[in-house]
């Protein structure tokens, strides 16, 4: 048949990509703490460089925490000073003078019980996320933890598809679910209406008079060769 009498699907190599009503997409995305650490500072050290005393009258740095002067070295936090020995996790205690920190809510945490306290958990290991998240089906994940039920290879941004509450990538979705349509050899999607007949499925609209492309669905016809035929040319010497 020409072009012009071919369903839209079978002349758009793109249309079952764009018109795809199951298919579901992920976001992964670097887990990023709600909290600021100390300015111009990464999570790998807070320590600052020890100082003299400033000069003068009213410069010499007060401890934030204790108020008392600082004499020798110091930490800035937070737009604070304070005695190195004072900065301390409020959880467990931990002096922070290296190994960064986090702010929640006005209290200072180490790395490690900010993370038990406040990193999403995985929905699969239920361990607690400390580096990429996955967000899929409205819940997250390590993303070593979201994987096709088949070939158990991470999913990370790709497409999959659900089946009996277990994700699959695309390719193993296809070869273990995927049902292609006779007359335009294309997959037949979830909400596509189609038909069984001569022992294969049909788009609706595929199902054809193989001669004249008069569309059989509900209508009497009759088979050459595996080809549905109209009953005007099922006795055609054509």
């Amino acid at each position: 048949p020409g072009p012009a009498s071919r369903p839209p699907w079978a002349v758009d190599p793109s249309f079952a990509e764009r018109y795809a009503p199951d298919k579901t997409s992920t976001v992964v995305s670097k887990h990023s703490q709600p909290a600021t650490p100390t300015p111009m500072q990464n999570r790998s050290s807070i320590v600052q460089a020890a100082q003299q005393a400033p000069e003068g009258p009213g410069r010499t740095p007060l401890c934030y925490k204790c108020n008392k002067v600082i004499r020798g070295r110091y930490l800035v936090g937070l737009g604070h000073y304070y005695h190195p020995e004072e900065f301390t996790c409020c959880q467990c205690r931990k002096v922070l003078d290296e190994g960064g920190f986090f702010e929640e809510k006005g209290s200072i945490f180490c790395p490690k019980c900010y993370d038990t306290r406040y990193a999403p958990s995985c929905a699969k290991c239920k361990k607690k996320i400390t580096g990429e998240v996955m967000h899929a089906l409205k819940m997250t994940w390590h993303v070593q933890c979201f994987t096709c039920a088949a070939c158990k290879t991470p999913i990370r941004n790709r497409a999959f598809y659900m089946e009996e509450g277990q994700p699959y990538c695309e390719r193993d979705y296809e070869k273990m679910f995927g049902t292609k349509c006779r007359g335009c050899d294309f997959k037949i999607d979830a909400g596509d209406r189609f038909l069984e007949a001569l022992g294969f499925s049909w788009h609706d609209t595929c199902f054809v008079c193989a001669i004249c492309q008069t569309n059989l669905e509900g209508k009497t016809f009759y088979s050459k060769k595996d080809k549905p035929l109209c009953k005007s040319h099922a006795f055609s010497h054509v």
